[in-house]
């Protein structure tokens, strides 16, 4: 159909009209009657779905609204036929076989004792083991660094601003390295932030919890961004520190994000690890004499010789305060619906969970996912340590139970018929009160966290 016979849709250009998500509601003999799709909300858990936030190779992220605290959140989709498209991604990510879900849980664990305002916060976990899905629920971020360097001709942030990030980098690090955790892959692609500028250090997918007894931060492997890489691993030495690996990753992100460049390049990752073996770089002059120090401490091709955290913190540049010179890089606004000021995106979806009757709730309960979640973390099926002390006389298997995000003991997880929900909805008057859609209703005072 072209535009000519849409007359009254004339003044809309065409992604206007892609973004109307319409549908043909009626044909009449002289026009074509449009009528915007309602949204349909989808529950997972608590937590109401609103619009896709980004997609890779492992799944999607998704933008969430929990509907008890009203709190703004994005959630990783994790699907095991996504993850056999990663090299050992369904080895180190996901496996949903009895014989991984002890490993699975250790690296949840690992990623919930993570408590810092420079490391993104794993809030929730939920599985769906018929459609083979895990959801991870972590805090909000409006954007990535790399999108705000790519949002401005120049791809560098004002001196002043990229000190502000850096400086947080350094806490964010610091803290993991105090947890025995290397991230072996800093760099501007997995810093996130927030409305109020608070820089998240992100995807812990490759990286390394050392073993607590360990002597010292002696890795062997590392699957790190090759921009990003050490001179130790483009020399393809078995043996490298890791933390002095973060701390060249940390340097080339410096480099780049006040330059637009990067220390070593080449027209292929063979040509790039060859350039980087060597160690020869050039600090441009624009950067004087304070922040070309830094870097080439940072930079340093003998890791023994590298700066260490506490040589970073009490460089200089770090301790100097860079009064404002540009105007800084804002948050660009959203690339898919042009939004500024990246709305949530779980609003359209709210209109699904307005003004209905207790019968109506029957539908969107109907809709919901089969969900197993528990507020400790642990993997469906694991038998919990106060249930293996116990233990029966006749030293039957212990069956873990299903626990509420309230940290209730949960009964089964069937759901409920229309008729038992009724029931229990005219026996509970307030039952309407604390509904989810009476919950989503107090939008107006939720505070973006």
């Amino acid at each position: 159909m072209s535009d000519c016979d849409l007359p009254h849709l004339e003044y809309l250009n065409d992604n206007e009209l892609m973004e109307m998500d319409t549908f043909i509601h009626r044909i009449d003999s002289t026009e074509v009657i449009y009528q915007p799709r309602r949204k349909r909300a989808k529950m997972i858990g608590k937590y109401l779905m609103g619009d896709l936030l980004g997609e890779g190779s492992y799944g999607k992220v998704k933008e969430m609204l929990d509907s008890e605290t009203l709190c703004r959140r994005a959630v990783k989709i994790l699907k095991k036929k996504k993850l056999r498209r990663i090299p050992n991604g369904e080895a180190n990510v996901k496996k949903f076989s009895a014989a991984e879900k002890e490993k699975q849980n250790r690296e949840i664990q690992l990623l919930r004792r993570l408590q810092h305002k420079n490391v993104i916060q794993l809030v929730d976990v939920l599985y769906n083991e018929e459609k083979q899905k895990m959801y991870m629920v972590m805090e909000y971020c409006v954007c990535g660094m790399q999108e705000m360097l790519d949002s401005v001709p120049e791809k560098r942030f004002p001196v002043f601003q990229a000190h502000g990030y850096f400086c947080q980098l350094i806490d964010g690090l610091e803290y993991l390295h105090s947890q025995g955790i290397v991230h072996k892959d800093i760099k501007p692609g997995n810093l996130l932030l927030t409305t109020d500028g608070s820089l998240k250090i992100s995807d812990l997918g490759v990286a390394e919890a050392l073993h607590p007894f360990a002597e010292d931060d002696t890795c062997r492997t590392s699957q790190g961004s090759p921009a990003f890489q050490p001179p130790e691993i483009a020399n393809g030495l078995d043996t490298f520190s890791g933390f002095k690996v973060d701390i060249w990753s940390a340097g080339v992100t410096l480099y780049n994000i006040t330059t637009s460049l990067y220390p070593f390049e080449g027209d292929n990752i063979y040509k790039l690890f060859e350039n980087i073996g060597k160690g020869d770089y050039t600090v441009p002059e624009e950067c004087g004499p304070l922040l070309s120090d830094l870097l080439r401490g940072m930079l340093e091709y003998d890791p023994a010789k590298r700066f260490s955290i506490q040589n970073i913190r009490q460089h200089n540049w770090v301790r100097k305060k860079h009064p404002p010179s540009e105007r800084p890089v804002p948050i660009p606004a959203c690339a898919e619906s042009r939004d500024q000021w990246r709305s949530m995106t779980v609003v359209p979806y709210l209109e699904d969970l307005h003004g209905y009757t207790e019968d109506d709730d029957d539908e969107l309960y109907d809709g919901e996912d089969e969900i197993i979640y528990t507020q400790d973390f642990t993997v469906p099926g694991q038998v919990v340590e106060e249930y293996q002390d116990q233990g029966n006389a006749d030293h039957s298997p212990a069956v873990a139970k299903p626990v509420c995000v309230n940290g209730t003991e949960g009964g089964s997880l069937n759901s409920k018929s229309k008729a038992e929900r009724r029931s229990s909805s005219s026996s509970n008057p307030s039952r309407k009160g604390v509904s989810t859609a009476s919950k989503i209703r107090k939008l107006s005072t939720c505070k973006q966290q």
